[in-house]
């Protein structure tokens, strides 16, 4: 018989693993399980909270992290919230748990980066953090999975100026409601301003990369931004670009099928309509389309409210030679969006006097015609007709012409769009992927 002998550090090394691992299984077992009841409460705020969609890699496993996210200084990858107690959150407790989501400081003490929206966070209530806590601990599968390094080169990736930023631009406190306000306003506000952190992609930031407004005191809150090759849509009483000429159940059904008779989601938008606001209740969506309704016009616009004129259809019906405009809608469009501009809603979105179309800034649009959009997943059912590729099919002058000749039509009246945009998000996209 060989027997190997191991000096005492080597075979504390060797065990050291096993040793962890069946402590964690011992502690696991002997903790209590919350009651059901939490544990469905905690997950529904996680879904509120889309932390599925970015803390998923594609093709990977729920929570475990590393979806990457693009910023002006490089891709960062977030992070494994399992509670997997090596690679995860798992040895983190309530307090950590809570500072991770109110203050963007990790257990160990490094600052998160603000792509985590912790100044959204913040205003989450005690109980509602002591759910989504005993859910992450007792709900979620345990992933071991190492969290991938930023691709941020120093010395822009120190992370002391975090401090600095969270000084200047955090705000803490949970969300107090307003007493000038009912109960539906401000559940409404409660789920947009926190949980829901709509203001994340919808509200323009500053030089710092800041939202420049936390809520409804401020005109900026929600007036849409530029993000990741999307406009995140003005969702202020805009009356065009924005939510104006929608009514509340208008408004509540788009966030719960994802399409109405104004516009189809699509984009970063189909994220959160799959993983989000589909699985709310119907009052909490109400309460959502209620305080967004309430929100004054964020943009000044030169246009009067769009009213629906045919002007366009007759262009497409006589198909004139030298018109490659028209030509090129009746050729890659019509068969969906169709010659009046209106689609078929709610399965075929429309174009006339969508707001998306509307805005001035026309970089979603030509996304979306190069880089079509991922399926909308409505109770598990995928999209009949999801928006396809045109990248391959037309070069950066047709996508020019088509797209100026839809924001053209049906009385749409929105900027012309040049080739040269066309070519820099075509360049810009291309890269990304």
């Amino acid at each position: 018989m060989n027997i190997i002998h191991l000096p005492g550090w080597a075979l504390t090394r060797l065990l050291l693993p096993l040793m962890l691992a069946g402590a964690w299984s011992s502690q696991a077992r002997s903790a209590p399980i919350p009651p059901a009841d939490l544990l469905q409460q905690g997950s529904y705020l996680a879904q509120a909270g889309d932390c599925i969609a970015c803390h998923t890699a594609a093709k990977g496993q729920p929570f475990a992290g590393g979806l990457a996210m693009n910023t002006p200084m490089g891709a960062i990858y977030t992070t494994n919230i399992t509670p997997d107690p090596a690679t995860g959150i798992g040895n983190y407790s309530e307090a950590d748990f809570s500072r991770a989501l109110r203050e963007g400081v990790a257990k160990d003490g490094h600052n998160l980066y603000p792509a985590m929206p912790y100044p959204s966070f913040a205003k989450i209530n005690d109980s509602d953090m002591h759910a989504l806590y005993s859910y992450f601990m007792h709900g979620v599968k345990p992933v071991s999975q190492a969290n991938r390094k930023a691709d941020i080169p120093w010395p822009l990736n120190a992370r002391w100026p975090l401090k600095l930023w969270n000084m200047v631009f955090l705000k803490s406190g949970i969300y107090s409601p307003k007493p000038d306000h009912d109960a539906m306003w401000n559940r409404g506000a409660y789920l947009v301003q926190g949980l829901g952190h709509c203001g994340a992609c919808h509200t323009p930031r500053g030089v710092a990369m800041q939202e420049k407004a936390g809520d409804e005191g401020d005109a900026q809150f929600l007036g849409g931004a530029l993000l990741d090759n999307w406009v995140a849509s003005d969702l202020s009483g805009t009356p065009n670009s924005g939510l104006g000429r929608w009514s509340e159940a208008e408004l509540s059904g788009f966030l719960k099928t994802g399409a109405n008779t104004h516009a189809t989601a699509f984009g970063s938008m189909t994220s959160v309509v799959n993983n989000s606001t589909q699985m709310l209740s119907d009052d909490d969506l109400t309460a959502i389309a209620h305080y967004l309704k309430s929100l004054p016009p964020a943009n000044t616009e030169t246009e009067p409210p769009y009213q629906y004129a045919d002007k366009g259809a007759a262009a497409l019906l006589a198909r004139p030679a030298g018109h490659t405009d028209a030509r090129l809608y009746n050729e890659f469009c019509v068969h969906c969006h169709a010659v009046d501009g209106q689609g078929h809603v709610p399965v075929l979105a429309p174009l006339a006097g969508n707001p998306n179309l509307l805005d001035s800034n026309p970089v979603s649009l030509i996304n979306v015609v190069l880089n079509g959009s991922d399926d909308l997943v409505i109770q598990g059912v995928p999209a009949s007709y999801p928006m396809p590729k045109f990248a391959k099919q037309l070069n950066d002058e047709q996508v020019a012409e088509v797209v100026t000749f839809i924001r053209a039509s049906w009385n749409n009246n929105a900027p012309a769009v040049t080739a040269e945009q066309v070519a820099k998000l075509r360049r810009s996209t291309q890269a990304a992927r």
